[in-house]
This record gives structure tokens, sequence and C-alpha cells, in this order.
């Protein structure tokens, strides 16, 4: 499966493993709560899912990279005691607690939360003094004579042995043990989430083209030769930094990332490409509606990569403003709920700014529990500290309004300053659908109703942020095309279905 259906699947796992009959009880007792096997190639997002899980769940994670340990940090460091054993005093062994489920219990005390995934990486790596431990864990989910709190879920993951000369293959009795998820890369569903995330276009855009070079090894007599979706990743964050300081990536930059040469050297040449494209055809002057008709001329007589680039380029910033849409509506959404709130609890007027800041710190201390449990994406932090921010600022002009009488009063002046945040999230929507509107045209008057256009409005539709922009807040000319896209398959099925009715033996008349 991919990398989706293997995090809806432990998703699912989680949910079922946590649910409670009407006594309270684990409806499936710990010991039959399998831990959840992760097999498949490095940089495909085993990680990442797990961070996504947590987030959209509201449990804890803790992850850790088990190839890291020893024996001795995995069970716990030996210590003697003393035992009377039928009248007879003996010394005996025990283990401090590992520090693998210290730190279970040390995110529970300091988030309070009582469920979670522990998250062990490369778990088929480990060395072979920690082999029999972790074994043991997957088994009976425990370190020595330490037991996994209930209600956590193990998630293990690893690399087959094609990937990594370190890896051991299990036993039966192991694999008897677990849920085994065997996960295939799959670029599609990585593009998804590329858009998302806000990936440069020049790396999807060309993975789009050259959706052969997503991810490939090769052992050659030179080596290891590699690509994976974690270099790409990584790649695109570093394209994207050099150019917010005004540094162009080389191909030598690349080739630190893009371990494949022939491959590293190929995608060198499409970005030189892709910021030619960037000045020849002025992408934010087109988003603005003032192209040139010399730039409409050189669109239609293009190759065919070279205008799915363009096009990728016009997705990039359509998405990046439908991006930054949906966050300020988020924020909008978010710091209504807290003056409403504001609004509800605050009794005395004299002490508005004092009650301000206390919402501020409750989301502060939310923000600090959350990133502890690891359950804050990147945009999710933002999200929230642009909140707390902008608290603390309605704080900071309430304490200067000291004039201000009468709790009316003190809601107008906070009522004006919302409406900034209202008109701000306006001016987006405002801005962002004029965008789009003119992508439109651009492409109406430069390709028509062809092959590209097709490919166009399904970027809009699977983006993450244009689909949620066009569902919210519309846009004729998607919808316009979209019908059109729709009427088109309508009409091919129907002249399938003619053709195949016409190749059939026999006169249809006489099933009449």
């Amino acid at each position: 499966m991919n990398i989706k259906q293997a995090k809806q699947e432990i998703e699912d796992t989680l949910r079922a493993y946590l649910a409670k009959d009407e006594l309270g009880n684990y409806r499936i007792p710990s010991k039959r709560q399998r831990p959840v096997l992760l097999m498949g190639p490095p940089g495909i997002g085993k990680t990442q899912i797990m961070e996504q899980i947590v987030a959209e769940t509201g449990v804890g994670l803790v992850a850790y990279t088990v190839t890291h340990h020893t024996r001795q940090s995995a069970v716990g460091l030996p210590f003697i005691v003393h035992e009377d054993y039928n009248g007879e005093e003996v010394s005996v062994t025990r283990y401090t607690m590992s520090e693998i489920l210290a730190s279970v219990y040390d995110l529970m005390e300091q988030t309070g939360l009582e469920q979670g995934i522990l998250f062990l990486d490369e778990i088929n790596c480990v060395s072979e003094t920690l082999t029999p431990v972790m074994l043991q864990f997957l088994q009976y989910k425990t370190f020595g004579n330490r037991k996994l709190p209930e209600g956590w879920l193990i998630v293990a993951a690893g690399n087959p042995p094609e990937y990594n000369r370190s890896a051991r293959a299990f036993d039966v009795v192991t694999l008897d043990r677990v849920k085994y998820i065997e996960v295939e890369e799959d670029f599609e569903i990585w593009k998804e989430y590329a858009w998302r995330n806000g990936l440069h276009g020049a790396v999807i855009s060309y993975l789009d083209i050259r959706k052969e070079n997503f991810y490939r090894i090769e052992n050659t007599v030179d080596g290891t030769h590699f690509v994976t979706a974690r270099g790409w990743e990584d790649l695109s964050e570093m394209i994207q930094a050099c150019e917010q300081i005004g540094v162009r990536v080389d191909r030598q930059v690349i080739e630190q990332y893009i371990q494949m040469p022939d491959i590293a050297r190929d995608f060198a040449g499409y970005l030189d490409l892709y910021y030619k494209y960037q000045s020849t055809y002025h992408v934010e002057e087109i988003l603005r509606g003032r192209w040139e008709p010399v730039t409409v001329r050189t669109m239609q007589t293009a190759p065919f990569d070279e205008k799915l680039s363009v096009m990728g380029l016009l997705f990039a910033r359509l998405s990046e403003a439908a991006g930054n849409t949906r966050r300020e509506d988020i924020l909008a959404d978010r710091l209504h709920q807290d003056l409403i709130r504001f609004r509800d609890e605050s009794e005395d007027v004299d002490m508005g700014d004092r009650r301000m800041e206390e919402l501020a710190a409750a989301h502060r201390k939310q923000m600090r529990l959350d990133a502890e449990a690891n359950r804050l994406s990147g945009e999710e932090r933002d999200l929230r500290q642009r909140e707390v921010n902008t608290l603390e600022k309605y704080a900071e002009k309430l304490r200067q309004e000291k004039e201000l009488t009468g709790k009316d009063a003190v809601m107008e002046l906070v009522r004006q300053m919302f409406q900034e945040i209202l008109d701000r999230r306006q001016n987006l929507i405002d801005d962002t659908g004029i965008r789009f509107d003119n992508a439109f045209r651009f492409l109406e008057a430069s390709v028509g109703q062809r092959q590209e256009m097709v490919i166009f409005v399904t970027q809009i539709t699977a983006g993450f942020d244009t689909s949620w922009f066009v569902e919210n807040f519309g846009c004729d000319a998607y919808y316009r095309h979209n019908r059109e896209l729709l009427f088109d398959d309508v009409e091919q099925r129907i002249r399938g279905e003619i053709q195949a009715a016409r190749e059939q033996p026999g006169d249809r008349r006489e099933n009449l």
C-alpha cells in the first residue's frame, strides 16, 4: 500500500486499540494489541505520518531511532538488591527503567496525556546485542521487567534488506505477533503532500514530467546511487532558503541531495529553465492580468514540456495564494472564538487587558504542551503563534486605553481591532480570486480547451489549498471548464458504449 493508506490503517488501529467497553476496559486487551510493523523503502514519509496521526487524534508521540541505542539504554542499567527468599538473604540483579520507557512516562507527566504512539524507527537494523531485546519488546511490550503503559500503541518501522545492508529479516514467531504493513513509494500521493506543505514548484513540476526520477536506488560498480522522497523535500527547502537570501542553487548543491548524477544533472538543467520561464512569461504579471500578446504567442508555440512547466509556475503561485488565504481564514475564526470567550467571561471591564493576557497565556501553555507531545506541524505552530501574538497585541492596546468606561466601549475597541483581521482576510480572498480568474483567462487565450487545460483543471481539483479556495469562495472559470470536461467525459463514455454495441455480433433487435 502507499503511505497515505498506511497512515489511515495505523490511525484506524489506534482508534480500535483505544476503544473501551461500557465498563471502561479496553475492548482489545493490551496483550492482544499487536504492534504495527511498517516496512518500506527509506525516505518515503514513515516518520512524518506519525506526526500527522498524533496531530489529528490528539495523542502523544515518543519517537526513537533505535540504532542509536545500546542494550543498556534500552533495557536499563543493572543494580544489586538484597532479597530474603525462604529465610535466606540473596543478592538479586534488578534494572533501572529503560530510557525509552522513561521518555513515555516523562511525556505523560509533562502533558497529562495518557495515550499515545511509541515510534521505533530502523527496528530491524539494531546491533546483535540489542536484537533480542527489541524482539522481546515487540512480542511482550516490556523492556527488562518494565512494561509499556496501557493506551500506548507501538509502531515500529524498518527498511527491507535490499535498501540496508545491516537490516535483518524477522522470523515467523515475531511476524505472527505484529500487524505487518508493507509500504511502497507513490508519486501521486507524495505530490498531494508536497503541494499542501509548500514544496518548491520546480521540484513538483519536474517530477510531474519525470515521474520515473521520483524514487530510484541503483547499485553500480561505482557504488550505490539513489534519489528518495526525503531527498527531494530537503532539496526543496534548500532551494527556497537560497532564493530568500539571493543565492542560486547549482548542480553541485543538487548532487548533495539527489545522489544520482544523471538525475541531478537533469534537474539542474530543468531548474535553470524554470527560472528562465519565470522571467520569460512574467508569471506574476499574468496573475495580475497584465500580460503582453507576445507572451500568449510564446505559450501557443511552446513545446508541451514548456507548457507544463509554465502551468506549474501558475499553479504554484495560486496554491501559495490560496494557502495564505486558508491560514488567514483559520486565524480569523480562532480569534473570533477567543473574542466571544473574552466577551462572555469579562465581568470587570477594568480587568479587560488582564483577561486578554490570560487568554494568550493559556494558548501559549497549550502550544508548549502540544510541542512537547510532538503534536504540532509547522503550519499549526505558526498559526498558534500568530494567534497568541494578536491576543497579546490586543491586551497591550486595552492597557493603553485606560479612559474606556463600560463593557460596551471595551468591546467596541476589540471589534475595531478584530476588523483589521477581517479586512486582511477579505483582501486575500479578493486578490486570490482575481489571480484564479486571470490564470484561466491566460490559458484560455494560449492553450484553449486542449489537453493542457485538462491538466490545469485537474491540478486545481487535486491541490489541497486550491480546491479549498474554490469550494469556499468559488471560481466561475473553474466551474465552467470543469463542466465542459465532465461533459466531454460523458460524451466519450457514450461514444464508447455505442462503438462497443456496434462490435457485438448479430442483430440486437432480436432481443426486443
